[in-house]
């Protein structure tokens, strides 16, 4: 009777395995998810600060004022 819980334990050690993998695959895909909705954003933030800039000093002449 000894020799059949080897199988029953090899079987559990697979599901286990298996188990494991799905749920790192799932938190990786979230964690690169996640990282790649940051630098859209931080990129289109960016962006949109240089376009405000370069249409601000568009329209001031380019240059700020000088002070004396």
């Amino acid at each position: 009777m000894e020799n059949s819980h080897g199988f029953r334990n090899f079987v559990l050690v697979v599901v286990a395995l298996f188990a494991l993998g799905v749920i790192g695959w799932w938190l990786l895909k979230a964690l690169i998810g996640g990282f790649f909705y940051i630098l859209v954003g931080a990129v289109l933030v960016g962006g949109g600060i240089y376009l405000y800039g370069r249409a601000k000093r568009s329209l001031t002449g380019g240059r700020g004022q000088i002070r004396r």
